[in-house]
């Protein structure tokens, strides 16, 4: 490639590389991994058309895996077109098996599943390039490629897998049965590296300063000369946001913090005091606590709650914007997560429910949105926090929803309500952070049930509520696990909340996982 094919490109959205989920669970892990190389991706549906797939003129594209057998009714398929598109594209698992069926190749189930830590055997190639001759890979499969497509030579094998990998360099087509992307396959992100830069040529330069300097072009490009205000929730999603929109257009911008009285325990304070002292932007404080509680009395429904607590806050943000003067641009910090997790990726995603940034959004908001980060994971924003300056803390803050405690409440939010799972969340972080895990964990938060239960307190019998204890740890929120906190801890933790808080008189932990569970109750 010559030296300066970087400066050729242009921004790395216009020739991403284009992941093409399958239904596997790790879709969304291969799309990280991919721009842990350094070469930006976006996730695509199956029933992407290869019309649409040569408009984005990507680098290349990952056929990603997927539970379904390429045999079975309703199995995902792709346009056949896609393969005659020119374009490298690796198969893996599931998409290895498709591309092979696809191209004239056999897929049997042969009877030798595979499933967990494999040794295998590779030979010279493109993919295998530099790497050791026989090494450990994940598997995951029953079905098995026992011919790979004419004009593919097999490069790889397992002892019970002989095509476990194949090449066919004249037609750009790679395919490897194992998962690359899962950490147990210690040479997956070299071989991952092989593909992106030795075969598709792409340039390895997406970086967090070339993403700031792509946002802070883009930002200025949308808003020009317009007033703009950022919603500022505490979080580092918010603060990055800001950071940027305020490194584009400067004083053009004025960050909104709206207290709604659904925060934990002095975080108002602290947002207001942590903003104040290293974002260089005018704040506006306003405090609603009191006009939210109203909004959801007598609401149970989660979604209902989300919707009103969106709605709320985007007309608390247009009144600010009536008094700063006109303003027609909004700044949020949706994720790529909250994207996919509403079902904004045409179909990737079955709508799992509405995220407060996204699908709880008023039809009539009389702003534009600016939302720099949406095409972002979480760990990609916290790297460009640390090269914006953001403070540690801030960066590594533990995520936590816009609409706050009132979904960690289930049923109806009260004040009463409030208090309890306030101070039950408070002794929980205390806790937490006094063992050190704070940052080994994703998410750590206290849930109020709707229910009460018997107890014996002082001799007395006690009718009052459980509080649930739910920690996990994930890389992106796409998937997580929860967390195997000492028993100690746990002890501690539980005999503080039904000693400290008088309307508690149970302590129960969360051991869901996601999925089958979401990380938040609702």
């Amino acid at each position: 490639m010559p030296a300066n094919a970087a400066q050729a490109e242009g921004p790395a959205e216009e020739r991403p590389v284009l992941v093409v989920d399958l239904g596997g669970q790790y879709s969304q892990l291969i799309a990280r991994r991919v721009r842990e190389c350094r070469v930006y991706s976006e996730l695509v549906p199956h029933t992407v058309t290869a019309a649409e797939i040569r408009a984005r003129e990507p680098h290349a594209l990952v056929l990603s895996g997927g539970p379904a057998s390429v045999y079975a009714e309703g199995a995902p398929r792709i346009d056949p077109g896609i393969f005659e598109l020119g374009i490298p594209t690796l198969g893996i698992c599931y998409g290895m098996q498709l591309m092979a069926q696809e191209l004239g190749g056999r897929v049997d189930r042969t009877g030798e599943s595979e499933f967990g830590k494999t040794e295998l055997r590779t030979e010279k190639g493109a993919l295998f390039a530099g790497l050791p001759a026989e090494q450990t890979c994940w598997m995951s499969h029953r079905d098995s490629v026992v011919a790979p497509p004419a004009g593919a030579r097999v490069v790889a094998g397992s002892p019970s897998t002989p095509v476990a990998a194949f090449e066919a360099p004249g037609r750009g087509l790679y395919g490897v049965q194992f998962h690359p992307e899962v950490v147990h396959t210690p040479y997956g992100t070299d071989l991952i590296v092989n593909f992106l830069a030795g075969v598709a040529g792409a340039p390895l330069t997406w970086t967090a300063q070339a993403v700031i300097e792509e946002q802070v072009e883009r930002i200025r490009a949308q808003v020009g000369s317009e007033r703009v205000i950022c919603a500022l929730s505490g979080g580092v999603d918010s603060a990055v946001a800001a950071l940027l929109v305020y490194r584009a257009v400067g004083d053009q911008l004025t960050c909104v913090f709206v207290d709604h009285g659904l925060l934990r325990r002095n975080e108002a304070e602290q947002v207001v005091e942590t903003f104040a002292g290293h974002l260089e932007v005018p704040l506006v404080h306003v405090e609603a606590g009191e006009r939210f509680l109203e909004r959801l009395s007598g609401v149970e429904d989660p979604e209902e709650k989300r919707r009103r607590i969106g709605e709320e806050f985007i007309r608390v943000f247009e009144e600010q914007a009536v008094k700063l003067g006109e303003t027609r641009f909004l700044v949020q910090g949706t994720l790529y997560s909250d994207v996919i997790e509403s079902g904004g990726t045409d179909g990737v995603a079955a709508k799992i429910k509405s995220h407060h940034n996204v699908g709880g959004l008023p039809a009539e908001m009389h702003m534009s949105l600016v939302e720099p980060l949406r095409m972002l994971f979480k760990d990609e924003v916290r790297r460009l926090g640390e090269e914006l300056g953001l403070p540690e803390r801030m960066v590594w803050r533990q995520p936590f929803p816009g609409p706050g405690l009132a979904i960690r409440i289930i049923g109806e939010v009260t004040r009463e309500r409030l208090e309890i799972l306030r101070e039950a969340d408070a002794i929980l972080q205390d806790e937490i952070r006094g063992a050190g895990l704070y940052q080994d964990l994703w998410q750590s938060f206290a849930v109020l049930p709707a229910i009460r239960s018997v107890g014996v307190q002082g001799d007395e019998r006690t009718y009052a509520y459980p509080i649930v204890i739910r920690a996990v740890t994930s890389e992106d929120a796409m998937t997580a696990d929860w967390a195997r906190l000492p028993y100690d801890l746990l002890e501690t933790i539980s005999s503080r909340i039904v000693n400290e808080i008088p309307a508690v008189n149970r302590v129960a932990l969360d051991l869901s996982s996601k999925p089958p569970a979401t990380i938040e109750w609702e």
